[in-house]
């Protein structure tokens, strides 16, 4: 194999580790109340610089207002930061510190085409469980990917 296809190989499994392991251990408060409008994004999806970001801008939540009272924020910020992604390209913040817009996501996806995100059944990038079955667990493998018509 080759070197990059490796290193591209590698990153992905350590995404997909770090994704199920933050998921596994995401306490209730983050899936309630983030899981109550999209999926509980796994905190290492995101470095903690984005998550802090999100977090303090929750009223204007990309286009909705996703404010919550001051404990409820202080918590998930808490848990979010903790299990933030500190290695390699993920802990580069993405542009609008957009998961579907970081260097990993999109070298992940590069073979989904414009048409594919905009099915009805999955709408967008960011609604992964459209297309990752497990998502809800973490599981983001994709030998669990059922890609809706």
């Amino acid at each position: 194999m080759k070197p990059n296809v490796i290193r591209s190989t590698l990153t992905a499994l350590a995404l997909c580790l770090l994704a199920g392991a933050s998921q596994a251990s995401t306490p209730g408060t983050v899936a309630q109340e983030c899981g109550s409008c999209h999926l509980a994004f796994p905190a290492g999806m995101l470095p903690a610089e984005s998550w802090k970001r999100i977090m303090n801008t929750l009223p204007q939540h990309f286009g909705t207002d996703a404010s919550v009272d001051a404990t409820t924020r202080a918590a998930i910020e808490k848990t979010l930061v903790a299990g933030a992604a500190s290695f390699g390209r993920v802990a580069t913040p993405p542009p609008e510190d957009r998961i579907t817009r970081g260097n990993w996501f999109v070298r992940e996806h590069r073979e989904v085409s414009a048409s594919v995100w905009s099915r009805p059944a999955i709408k967008s990038a960011a609604n992964c469980a459209a297309c990752h079955t497990r998502a809800d667990q973490g599981d983001f493998n994709e030998h669990a990917i059922r890609i809706p018509r």
